[in-house]
């Protein structure tokens, strides 16, 4: 593995480490209640190490033909390939959306021990 700036650059990972490959996601929700609900839910059954609620935003998107405005609560979960499925089943059943946005973005460098605990806290029991 090699270190560049403070961050672990993996090596292209095999079949059985890419199950455990640390991935961020991130959708919005309408309000903040929503946004701890789906995060207190998430963390109970390990399918997130971690989840950040940040402030409110206001989004601007093409919808039905029409440019639309909300106020919505970006939530990013920190969590692993392998959880994700699981991940977005327990986000689109919670989230009031129709389509609700669901975005997942592998990690390709961090900090090796935060990166080993996003995969320790993400086992299954």
């Amino acid at each position: 593995m090699t270190v560049v700036a403070d961050f672990a650059v993996a090596p292209v990972p095999d079949a059985l480490s890419f199950a455990t490959t640390p991935c961020l996601v991130l959708t919005n929700c309408p309000d903040a209640g929503l946004a701890e609900r789906l995060a207190r839910e998430v963390l109970a059954a390990r399918l997130a190490a971690c989840v950040n609620i940040l402030p409110a935003c206001q989004s601007l998107y093409r919808w039905q033909n029409a440019i639309e405005s909300a106020c919505e609560v970006p939530v990013l979960f920190k969590t692993t390939q392998d959880r994700y499925p699981a991940l977005l089943e327990a986000i689109t059943r919670l989230h009031p959306y129709n389509i609700p946005e669901i975005i997942a973005l592998p990690v390709t460098a961090g900090l090796p021990a935060y990166l080993d605990w996003v995969v320790a806290e993400t086992r299954e029991p």
